[in-house]
């Protein structure tokens, strides 16, 4: 499509996500300034809205602007019958693809060349303290999630990283710093604790310079696709069968699903939970961490 504008509206702490795409002419900005953001948003005459999202707030937008819209399928109703019944009515594509398919009615085409993602490595690689993680090969290890339930226990993660035999950079927000220092003392190789220690962009270029990614589903997943990296994608009470595992279309060998199948209370939610409902965790539990470590060494080739 050639002579056309988009704008991309957003809450304020995801700009640093989207702040330096090329493609985006403007970005607007969400943080408790609805009617301010309306009458911005108006003035700018838009010709179609693309929803994303399709909640209450994205509702309300559609609403006020009251210019042509397309919006995204959640399958919401499908989610809920894989939760509750575990009636897979899901369709077998990824959640990027059903995207394109919100913009059919434009023909744009995927390029099937994956995801892009964007920031100023430059200035971050002048500016970043490198003593949190080695110069040397090393595996990145996005340890957090939102929701405990998606996250491996300290334990597993502890067992992991002695097993891969190579220097392991610890990543996540200030909430996971406490587990990253446990994990770090009790891990006999080397293990960089570099947890809330840095920012989003500069956590994706520690992602950027490792040799493997090792994630639960989380963001940092998806912006390790976008950075073409080897992924080890470790699963919980959530699914890849909702659509959102590593998208790399161009590629098959690039990325590795470790989940326990056939369990039968998994998914218990399409998010996540403090604690285990079923009291047992089994989805993490049960994880066979020698099989991870056999991945990632099928991968690196440069650990013992």
């Amino acid at each position: 499509m050639q002579d056309v504008e988009i704008h991309y509206l957003t809450k304020k702490r995801y700009f640093e996500v989207i702040k330096h795409n090329p493609y985006i002419h403007k970005i607007h900005l969400f943080e408790n300034n609805y009617k301010s953001l309306i009458n911005n948003l108006k003035s700018e005459s838009f010709d179609y809205i693309i929803d994303l999202h399709r909640n209450a707030r994205s509702f309300r937008v559609k609403n006020n602007l009251k210019s042509l819209s397309l919006s995204f399928n959640k399958l919401n109703f499908q989610k809920w019958l894989l939760v509750n019944f575990k009636i897979n009515n899901l369709p077998d594509i990824h959640i990027v693809d059903r995207y394109f398919k919100t913009l059919e009615p434009f023909e744009i085409k995927n390029d099937n060349q994956g995801l892009n993602f964007f920031f100023d490595e430059k200035t971050i690689e002048q500016n970043i303290e490198k003593s949190d993680f080695p110069e040397k090969e090393f595996v990145a290890f996005a340890i957090g999630a939102k929701h405990a339930t998606k996250r491996l226990p300290n334990d597993k993660i502890i067992e992991l990283c002695n097993k891969l035999e190579c220097p392991v950079v610890l990543l996540g927000d200030k909430h996971d710093f406490s587990n990253g220092e446990n994990i770090k003392k009790s891990s006999g190789n080397i293990v960089y604790n570099a947890c809330g220690k840095f920012n989003l962009n500069e956590s994706i270029y520690i992602l950027k310079h490792s040799k493997l990614v090792i994630t639960h589903d989380t963001g940092l997943m998806h912006i390790a696709s976008a950075l073409h990296k080897k992924i080890i994608s470790v699963w919980g009470n959530t699914v890849p069968e909702f659509g959102m595992y590593p998208y790399m279309p161009d590629s098959t060998d690039t990325y590795s699903i470790v989940e326990v199948k056939n369990l039968k209370c998994r998914p218990c939610s399409k998010i996540g939970f403090d604690k285990c409902p079923k009291k047992h965790f089994k989805c993490m539990n049960d994880i066979d961490v020698d099989s991870v470590v056999k991945i990632a060494k099928s991968y690196l080739r440069v650990c013992p």
